[in-house]
């Protein structure tokens, strides 16, 4: 039995859907290839930095209690900013997610009366109540503290208005810049870390010294540089994101200057521990391991990415990046203009996956957005977005978001199956 044959015996995937997957993958050849050259280079980067800090079996013993003189703690600190070509590193298990390093690094760094600008519009949903957008008065929030927020939307092309970031640097004493680098549940491009160092640029000519603070997540070792090589003051992200190659159970990460990585370890632990305790507790051996298969993970993820691009443009729908488009980041967004069919979407990515396959996926009101999410996950890791995942708000215009795949082929497997739905729709 050939493997068209066994895909339609057991996961009833019509003669239609694979032909369409086969011309897809034909056609995306010169990108996979092109993806294949970046993910070789992260990976000899990666490999330069374990064999520079003289990685050993020592740096994955496990300690308790404060954690004193962690090795592989502290040297896995520094494998991290060679990697991100940072003054200094904090990567911790004690990060709960994304959203929990960035909101780390901007009470890190703002203080009571402080401006804290994005220049990349709307912040993602989950920084809203962080930064005292929306939520309840005394919860905490930035804006609790006395922090101002102010934000400056896109141009229509959803470029940064560099003439709108000219005018307000220039007329507001502004202490911390945030750059959000993936779309997030927008619908815009995602930003290179080379147009991340222009929007830096402008800022530190205006402003040396305002703190440029990029939000990483999804973005990490999709390019062959990060936005720490082009100014960054601080950058942040998950490790069940792209840098935890899918075996990081937990976590998080931020790279940057040194004085504000401490500032950031302050804020983690305490004024006057900052990096110097918290015991690894034996997670230290899966966040080595995860960051040395992450380059290769993410070239799963980004080809699985590229294939859906290019079989759901086939089937009519408006889809961003396009399939022969450069890519930032893992993100894959399908514009469906119909719940329905974007649920289907969802529902067909569950399917697809290696947990929790059978679970039939459901728009629920998710902790720290304003809208109804649905999310298909079906992931080793809870939450997981290395993983295979589709998720997004239930509003207007409808769009989901595929990201991850810890392999190309079940990724393609979960492509299928929802393009089968979306046919059958």
């Amino acid at each position: 039995m050939n493997k068209d044959a066994y895909i339609k015996k057991n996961f009833n995937i019509s003669d239609s859907v694979l032909t369409l997957v086969d011309m897809a993958e034909e056609a995306l050849a010169p990108q996979f290839k092109r993806a294949q050259e970046i993910a070789e280079i992260n990976q000899l980067k990666v490999m330069k930095a374990f064999c520079d800090n003289r990685v050993s079996e020592a740096h994955f013993a496990s300690t308790t209690g404060y954690g004193y003189d962690d090795l592989g703690r502290d040297t896995l600190d520094k494998v991290f900013a060679q990697v991100f070509d940072a003054e200094d590193a904090l990567v911790r298990h004690n990060f709960i997610s994304g959203t929990h390093t960035i909101s780390t690094a901007l009470f890190a760094v703002l203080r009571p009366g402080d401006i804290l600008l994005s220049v990349t519009g709307k912040p993602y949903d989950t920084l809203e109540e962080v930064i005292g957008i929306s939520g309840d008065e005394g919860n905490g929030s930035l804006k609790d503290f006395g922090v101002k927020y102010m934000e400056i939307p896109l141009l229509p092309d959803g470029s940064p208005d560099m003439e709108q970031i000219r005018f307000t640097m220039t007329h507001f004493d502004i202490k911390a810049v945030t750059i959000q680098r993936s779309k997030g549940y927008g619908d815009r491009p995602t930003y290179s870390p080379q147009e991340i160092g222009t929007v830096i640029s402008l800022v530190k000519e205006l402003s040396p010294k305002t703190v440029c603070i990029v939000d990483n997540c999804y973005g990490e070792f999709v390019d062959v540089t990060e936005p720490t090589s082009f100014g960054a003051d601080l950058a942040a992200g998950s490790l069940i994101k792209n840098p935890g190659g899918g075996l990081a159970p937990t976590g998080g990460y931020i790279v940057g200057k040194s004085k504000y990585v401490e500032l950031c370890a302050n804020r983690l632990t305490s004024v006057g521990i900052g990096k110097e305790c918290g015991a690894s507790l034996g997670f230290n051996r899966a966040l080595y391991q995860g960051l040395f298969m992450a380059p290769h993970t993410v070239l799963q993820a980004v080809k699985s990415a590229m294939l859906c691009s290019a079989v759901f443009e086939k089937l009519g729908f408006d889809v961003n990046p396009k399939p022969y488009e450069e890519r930032h980041d893992i993100i894959q967004s399908i514009k469906f203009n119909d719940p329905e069919k974007m649920i289907a979407f969802c529902r067909g990515i569950q399917k697809g996956a290696p947990v929790d396959s059978f679970v039939t996926p459901q728009p629920w009101d998710m902790p720290g957005y304003q809208d109804q999410v649905i999310m298909a996950a079906g992931a080793f890791v809870q939450g997981a977005s290395i993983e295979l995942s589709a998720d997004g708000p239930i509003r207007e215009p409808y769009i989901a978001y595929m990201q991850g795949g810890l392999t190309y082929e079940s990724a393609k497997l979960g492509i299928m199956v929802s393009a089968q739905l979306i046919m059958g729709k």
